[in-house]
């Protein structure tokens, strides 16, 4: 509904339907400074926390699905928790520990409040990815003479570019839409 009445002609009437269909208040938001430094900010926050989660996504999905370890099963819980809890308790949780440690609250707060839980989703997809490709083609490629980063390149890569696709978008839609988390990390 606040969609629809965006467009209305009517400055502050709260009629339904609206009495009229208009674009006149679109360039007007935009062209407001506040509106612009607001959406800036937050497309600057929603790019570092995507190319944060991204990385640290994908390093946590392939050291779970590469290698066995103790705790294997609790480092998977505890990358999906700040996704599966609600955005309340995430929140609370990361002012909490950004207090617990010292760190004063700035934009890198925002940052890391937002690739904290924009790290689940990137985890997820490129782990269900690499489930889905044989561990052979690597095996394969270290076999003909590749090494560790032509294998990446050539064959790991390739193979898990449409979820980290799939990740990139989701982390950015997440964190572009974020508002609880963000409330709680920026500080007063």
């Amino acid at each position: 509904l606040i969609f629809l009445y965006s467009f209305t002609t009517e400055e502050s009437a709260y009629t339904f339907p609206p009495p009229g269909l208009t674009l006149k208040w679109i360039p007007q938001a935009i062209g407001t400074p506040a509106m612009q430094a607001a959406l800036f900010l937050t497309l600057k926050v929603a790019v570092l926390a995507t190319i944060t989660a991204l990385i640290l996504g994908t390093l946590a999905a392939a050291a779970v699905y590469r290698y066995d370890f103790f705790g294997k099963e609790a480092i998977s819980f505890m990358l999906v928790l700040p996704l599966a809890l609600p955005g309340i308790v995430t929140g609370i949780a990361m002012r909490s520990a950004i207090s617990l440690i010292h760190i004063p609250f700035s934009f890198w707060t925002i940052v890391i409040g937002h690739a904290t839980f924009c790290v689940v989703v990137v985890y997820n997809n490129v782990l269900a990815r690499f489930r889905r490709t044989g561990a052979s083609m690597v095996e394969a490629s270290m076999d003909l003479g590749a090494n560790s980063f032509q294998t990446f390149r050539h064959i790991v890569l390739p193979n898990i570019a449409s979820a980290l696709l799939a990740g990139a978008i989701l982390a950015f839609s997440l964190s572009f839409d974020e508002v609880i988390v963000t409330t709680f990390t920026a500080g007063n």
